[in-house]
């Protein structure tokens, strides 16, 4: 089978595929017309974000048989077309989720004790400690929206924080486990502290988290994002940071991104982008959850051993 790489990844998954005796190829530079005009001959494409796969280009896909998505998400693939076509679409959530759940913890921490803000006070010769007292994860109740392999992860690196964790998923029933607690969504509006989002982008949840949203919850609460940018209406976000509402957002995503996630779309940021970034309440980082060096390689593994199994 012919397999062309159409966003770099870590070397393993080409490895893998060669010894399974696949014939790889990369192409990292053509526009999306060019590749469309040669993609019919491809069994297997593997693609992070570059450009979306639309009906009009997997119409062209005359002969593939599998998209390997390396990530997590896969709003950038029609995926019920491609499945229509007999395409297999396989990603690898499993290979970053122990990232992102360490990034979610890694950006709490640092929102609640002030740690950013403080490194750069004393870069400058500033020594401030009582500005700067921060607030404890003990005690708290941390509400999760999706239970899946990042929702899972962040419960699990919160045990020994001695936080109680509530966990909701639309899609999910009897998951309680030992890291945390099956809960209605009636149950997280009334007890969250800190509301953690672990959700694929979908039209479902595209701009879930708005101002009627965030109103049903009983307490002023912390919002973490490290899922898609769309899941909460920025607007509305900030409108509850003035308003008290929302005490402070750790968002490693933001909906300005660009497609490929790899830059915001500098024409499309509005105040409120500004207003985040200059918020002492809030934590930014350019969606790096899942970007560690070992889900890199864990990622190519994981979607190496999914083609093997496909192909078996």
């Amino acid at each position: 089978m012919n397999v062309l790489f159409l966003d770099s990844c870590h070397p393993a998954l080409k490895q893998e595929l060669e010894n399974m005796r696949f014939s790889c190829e990369e192409d990292f530079t053509s526009s999306k017309e060019e590749v469309q005009r040669k993609i019919g001959s491809y069994q297997g494409i593997v693609i992070r974000s570059r450009f979306k796969l639309d009906d009009l280009f997997l119409d062209h896909c005359t002969a593939l048989r599998f998209i390997a998505r390396v990530g997590a998400g896969m709003e950038n693939i029609n995926v019920a077309y491609a499945r229509s076509k007999g395409i297999a679409c396989l990603h690898a959530p499993e290979g970053n989720r122990d990232a992102v759940g360490e990034h979610a913890i890694g950006m709490l921490l640092c929102l609640f004790r002030n740690i950013a803000r403080a490194n750069k006070e004393v870069r400058k010769g500033k020594w401030i400690r009582e500005a700067n007292r921060g607030y404890e994860l003990g005690g708290k109740t941390v509400g999760i929206i999706g239970y899946g392999n990042t929702g899972s992860a962040f419960a699990k690196k919160l045990r020994g924080f001695d936080c109680t964790v509530l966990a909701y998923d639309k899609y999910k029933k009897n998951f309680s486990d030992g890291l945390a607690k099956e809960a209605a969504m009636d149950e997280l509006f009334e007890r969250t502290d800190i509301l953690s989002l672990h959700l694929p982008l979908t039209e479902e949840t595209t701009y879930l988290v708005n101002d009627a949203f965030i109103s049903r919850f009983k307490k002023s609460i912390y919002v973490i994002n490290t899922a898609r940018g769309k899941i909460i209406r920025t607007d509305d976000l900030v409108k509850n940071m003035r308003s008290g509402k929302v005490l402070g957002a750790c968002l490693d995503v933001l909906e300005y991104e660009a497609l490929s996630f790899e830059e915001l779309d500098r024409a499309s940021l509005p105040p409120a982008f500004r207003y985040l970034a200059k918020s002492k309440r809030t934590l930014l980082t350019s969606h790096i959850g899942g970007w560690t060096f070992e889900s890199n390689e864990k990622m190519a593994r994981v979607l190496a051993e999914k083609i093997r199994s496909l192909f078996a």
